[in-house]
Parts: structure tokens; sequence; C-alpha cells
């Protein structure tokens, strides 16, 4: 009987090891042995969401057959219609089958600032209102695990980087190890992330640094739904799984006093853009345009005093959008909501909710090479053409706005519609039947 009293005497001196080291992993440890009559009974239920999920995707493909620009379906709130959307019909019925079928379970583990929480007043708002919205527990979440068909990581990547960053060596490592950890947690815990290696998790991340902040787990940068802001097809930014959403700047956290502008008639600025030094593509926009004063395309690395910027944007009728040290940049958000045509001006960059709506019928896309062409480029835009871009501007509006309770088709559900069609995109097998 020796030896098993020797295992087990070195078993408990690595668990107190651990335990002084991470408590995570100390709750990895406790929670590894899984009971299998219980997983058998949960593989049904896995079972029964497949099924209905290849219900819905044949929902989905029936749908958009569908070519008309106008939805099918009736809606007491608002029907897709229109250029805007790629197939209006295909977006209305998956998005009536989300708020049916949809259910997010969002992990416990962790506590706040790091986890459960985020900045709601600052560039990173999107983040923040996001992961609060979901702590609610008002729209799509469930608190039965088994009844989920995504599973949310509520990592703030904010407060990773505010809490855990040494800005004096440029060192990630605490960064990455907590997010490490936190997988180590969850996977021992639940039967979840094994069983499709986190295809079927989430993460949301509006800092720059989201993607880097994924690579620490390989199966969370490669398998699993990032959702980012910083969505960059030259950093592993994959369309199929992953999503783009915006960036918006909320100073107060509201948008009061954001939305709406003149009509046409009264915009007297070709084009608009004032922000500092952020980048190469600000650095040949300024370089290009700064100095040359041109009453027509306004370009500032600051404005004059005095001078309103929300004035200057609600008076333009294309408001510039280049992208700064990543691609992302909220005045694509400011500009739809000033009612400004945006003009992207970007490498690489995905923009938000591109699966559902046609960019290209309310915004303008410059190319980098083409920023000493700005002017003839704006300038060819017929005014028939523009006048339907703007009144296409106000209409995908209501999918980028922030409510303090989120309404139908508001940029909180565009999101989780996002992750939705994500889910549909694969098909979740328990590996004890693999």
């Amino acid at each position: 009987m020796a030896p098993p009293l020797i295992l087990l005497s070195s078993w408990k001196l690595k668990l107190i090891i651990l335990s002084l080291i991470c408590p995570f992993r100390m709750q990895l440890l406790r929670n590894t042995r899984f009971n299998l009559s219980k997983i058998v009974k949960k593989n049904s239920k896995l079972e029964r969401n497949e099924a209905n999920l290849a219900r819905v995707r044949s929902s989905i493909k029936q749908a958009a057959l569908v070519r008309n620009l106008t939805s099918t379906h009736q809606d007491p709130d608002y029907v897709p219609h229109g250029p805007i959307y790629r197939n209006a019909n295909a977006f209305h019925r998956s998005y009536l089958e989300m708020e049916k079928v949809f259910k997010i379970y969002v992990y416990k583990e962790g506590e706040p600032p790091i986890f459960h929480n985020g900045p709601c007043r600052s560039i990173y708002s999107s983040e923040g209102r996001f992961i609060h919205e979901l702590e609610k527990g008002n729209f799509y979440t469930t608190e039965d695990p088994d009844e989920a068909l995504v599973y949310f990581l509520p990592f703030s990547v904010v407060m990773l980087v505010q809490y855990l960053y040494e800005p004096e060596t440029s060192n990630t490592d605490a960064i990455g190890r907590t997010v490490v950890d936190y997988i180590d947690v969850i996977s021992g815990k639940y039967p979840y992330w094994n069983r499709s290696l986190g295809a079927d998790h989430f993460m949301l991340s509006c800092h720059d640094w989201g993607p880097r902040t994924s690579s620490y787990v390989p199966h969370l940068f490669h398998k699993s739904i990032r959702v980012l802001c910083n969505a960059n097809t030259s950093e592993g930014f994959n369309p199929s799984k992953d999503a783009s959403f915006p960036e918006i700047n909320l100073l107060t956290g509201e948008v009061e006093g954001l939305l709406g502008g003149p009509s046409p008639s009264h915009r007297s600025i070709l084009a608009f853009f004032a922000g500092r030094l952020h980048g190469y593509i600000r650095y040949l926009l300024l370089n290009e345009w700064k100095d040359k004063r041109d009453p027509d395309v306004q370009v500032f690395d600051q404005l004059p005093k005095g001078v309103s910027y929300m004035s200057k944007l609600k008076n333009s009728r294309f408001c510039l959008c280049p992208s700064g040290y990543e691609v992302a940049s909220p005045r694509i958000v400011e500009a739809i909501y000033a009612e400004c045509v945006p003009v992207l001006i970007s490498d690489n960059y995905v923009p938000p909710f591109s699966d559902v709506l046609n960019w290209k019928s309310f915004s303008i896309q410059i190319a980098v090479k083409d920023i000493p062409n700005i002017k003839k480029i704006l300038m060819g835009v017929s005014q028939r053409q523009y006048l339907r871009m703007q009144r296409r501007v106000k209409q995908v509006q209501r999918h980028f706005v922030v409510n303090a309770t989120p309404k139908r088709y508001d940029v909180f559900h565009m999101i989780n519609h996002s992750i939705w069609l994500r889910r549909l995109n694969i098909h979740v097998r328990d590996f004890h039947q693999s």
C-alpha cells in the first residue's frame, strides 16, 4: 500500500503549490471529473439544438431565394427593405429566427474589474456596453448552459490592458496568462469548450489588442468566434468565423445630440476630416490635404479654436474615415450618426455587419493609393447618386444606434445577429460521440 500513499501525498503537494501560483488552476483541478451519465443526457439536448439549427439554416436558404428588395415577412417594428441589404428577405428571416432560438450562456467565473465589466464612456464603449447588457440577462441569455448555442468569455481586453499591462517593459505576458488560465478553468469545469474546441465560444473586444490577446490560446484565435473592432484580415481576422463590430466613441455614454443633421441642400462642405497623426494612412491624408486649405476638402490635424467638430460633421456631404494605427475608426459611426456619407480609407478592413449590409450602397470606399484623388472621386459622384446614398445612411443608422435599453434591430441586436450567423456556420458534435 506504500505506493498509493506516496502518490496521494505528491498529489496534495501539487495542489498546494498550484493554489499558491494561480487560483484559476486550483479551481481547474477540482473540476476535472465529469459524471458520464450526465454527459449522455446533455448530448440529447445538443442533438436537439443542432437539429433546430439545421431547420433554421434551411429556412434562411429558402428566404434567400426571394430577391425582392423588401422582405416578405411581417414585422410590427421594422421591415428590412432597399439596397442597403445584401438580401433583405434572408436577413429578416434570420433575425426573426434569432429572436426565437438564440441562447447565450455567460460564464460566471472571474471577478470584476477584469471580468464581467467594461468601459461604457470612451472610444471602447462598444465593448463595455455589450458586456453590461449581456450581464443584465434581459436578452438572449440563459442560466442553463445545456440550452445555450454559444458561450461568452466575459473578459474585457480594455480592463486586461488597464490592470495587467506593464508599460515600462511593454510586457503583455500577464494578459496572456490570465486568458490561458481562464480557458483552463472553464474547460476543466464544463464540457462545452472541449467538445467544440472553442468553436461555439466567443470573445468581444474593441481594443486594438483584441487579436493579440486571443493569440495566447491557439483555439481561441483559430476556432472561436472573435467579435472585434480591429477586423483586419492581414492580422488573422477570418470573416467566416469572426465578426466585425463598430467602434463607437460615446464620451458621455449617450447618443443624445449626435443623431441627425441638416438636409443635403444645407451641407456646404464636400468632405471633412479632423484628427491627429495616428498611423501611416492618416499621415498620407494629412500630408496630402492639410496644408492645401481647400474649401471643398477640409482636413485638419487640429480644429481651429472655436470651431465645432460636430458642426463640421453635420455640414459635410462626405466624412472621411481613415484608419489609424489599426483598421477600425469611430469616425464611421460618427458619420452615420450625423447622416454624412462615410468615406472609408483603409486596407484589409472588414466593415461591421458586412454579411448583411451592402456597404457600397451607402458609403464610398477609397483605396489608400487614391488619397491624392479624393476630391476628384467625390466630385464624380452625381447629385442623384449622392442623395440616394445619403437617404440610405439615414436608413442604416438604426443598426448602429446605442440605446439605453436595446431596441430591435439596433447595434446591440446586430452584434448578436453577427454572432448568431457564425454559430450557424458550424455543427457541434460531442467529443464522446466522435
